[in-house]
């Protein structure tokens, strides 16, 4: 029997991608973020989380579409990869979708607005087609440095201010 997980799917852009749920800790309602002065043009910037200092970033930016106006149904999904948490706004949360690895199909080189590295594997859900996204490379090693020196230098001026 093949294995089996579970994906969150959400909406981007007339999209459905699929996230695995084994690195989703919550969904959030959008709310304004501090914004971090020389972050990339995807990271909105960070929020507190419980005591915790996240990064958001726009999925739309981060994938190169046009952003659009944050709405009722906008949502920020917070994931954690390799013990770092960060927030991902997405346009709404669907549902969630059981998917065996058998149903997982490569990434074709056309077809979708996303570049294909942060995309591994897409599968169909009834008539619909989800593309899995890679939670790994959504914020990139030196995504995550370049926050961290900006918030560090963030919190030093602040410090001696």
């Amino acid at each position: 029997m093949a294995d089996q997980a579970q994906y969150l799917t959400v909406n981007l852009a007339h999209e459905e991608y699929g996230i695995d749920i084994l690195a989703v800790r919550e969904i959030r309602g959008w709310t304004p973020v501090t914004r971090i002065p020389q972050s990339p043009h995807y990271v909105l910037g960070v929020l507190n989380l419980r005591g915790a200092i996240v990064p958001v970033i726009d999925l739309r930016l981060r994938f190169g579409l046009t952003r659009e106006e944050y709405n009722a149904t906008t949502v920020t999904v917070i994931i954690t990869v390799s013990g770092r948490q960060f927030g991902v706004v997405v346009d709404a949360v669907s549902d969630v979708l059981d998917v065996t690895s058998d149903a997982i199909r490569p990434v074709p080189d056309m077809g979708t607005t996303v570049d294909t590295e942060y995309l591994k594997g897409l599968t169909s859900a009834g008539d619909r087609m989800v593309l899995l996204l890679d939670a790994d490379k959504l914020l990139q090693s030196q995504d995550a440095q370049m926050l961290e020196a900006a918030l560090n230098a963030a919190h030093d001026v602040k410090a001696v201010a």
